[in-house]
């Protein structure tokens, strides 16, 4: 598929039981490659928070940080769909502040959809988003903006009361007409029967078992790009981290004994320009 990936396609592929891939991406050429690669859906995550600023939480990002990331993505990519995550306490003041900040996070990036995280509380927002033309993603089950309210990074859903209310909460995100649903840190057989319940809206699932319409990961846990902690749902896919030590290291070698740069790796001048330098 090389066309555009739209919500439409989104939506198709949800009817046809087309798995859905969708992965983070934070820079230029990270959106370049998994764009290459043939990925359906970039989120230019507030996971960046953590990811790239080195906050412990995804709480400090603001609106500037994903406007700035967003950008950066969008100018990567020539067929997925981008969505740019709005931050903590960018949309929950007002139906009136996250429709702002949601048409600012469009029109100063290019991004193709917006996401956001919560429930009923949120759906008033995502229909006032809808209606101006903003395509959104909503996302419930562990929602790291609302991490100390929730006691910690914990699985959601995990009751018979709980469970109903995320199949609640992602009826109602459908109906105020989110695209497709984040489900992180859901059950496997609850997040299959949300997908079920839901007529129109895709879920994507992180955490939440193979019975989603998609899945996401984060680029740098699935590119082992760090060896610190990973979360029990991540498959890592290469070993970057190990890849990027040896490789500087080689080079800080290189630089040491004096092998790098050679000949190959520097310009030449005429030996007359150098004799009339001297002169």
């Amino acid at each position: 598929m090389n066309k555009k990936v739209t919500n439409l396609t989104i939506k198709k592929m949800k009817q046809e039981g087309t798995p859905i891939s969708m992965i983070t991406a934070y820079d230029y050429i990270m959106a370049q490659n998994v764009d290459e690669a043939g990925i359906d859906m970039i989120l230019v995550g507030d996971s960046l928070g953590n990811v790239v600023m080195g906050h412990t939480s995804t709480l400090p990002v603001t609106m500037e940080d994903m406007i700035h990331h967003t950008a950066a993505v969008v100018r990567g990519v020539k067929r997925a769909l981008v969505v740019g995550d709005m931050p903590f306490m960018s949309y929950q003041e007002s139906t009136q502040q996250a429709l702002h900040n949601a048409g600012r996070l469009m029109k100063e990036t290019g991004c193709d959809a917006v996401k956001l995280e919560g429930g009923a509380s949120v759906c008033e927002a995502v229909k006032a988003m809808t209606t101006a033309g903003i395509p959104v993603v909503g996302h419930i089950g562990l929602t790291p903006q609302s991490v100390h309210q929730l006691g910690g990074f914990r699985v959601q859903g995990k009751n018979s009361e709980t469970a109903k209310q995320l199949i609640a909460d992602a009826l109602k995100l459908e109906a105020a007409g989110a695209f497709a649903i984040t489900l992180e840190c859901v059950p496997t057989d609850i997040a299959t029967e949300i997908t079920k319940a839901l007529h129109t809206a895709a879920t994507i699932g992180i955490g939440a078992g193979n019975g989603t319409d998609g899945q996401v990961l984060v680029c740098t846990d699935l590119l082992g790009m760090s060896s610190g902690f990973r979360p029990k749902f991540v498959k890592t896919y290469a070993d970057l981290h190990q890849t990027i030590v040896d490789a500087v290291g080689q080079y800080i070698h290189d630089v040491k004994d004096r092998s790098f740069p050679d000949e190959a790796h520097g310009f030449a001048v005429d030996p007359e320009v150098v004799k009339a330098m001297k002169e």
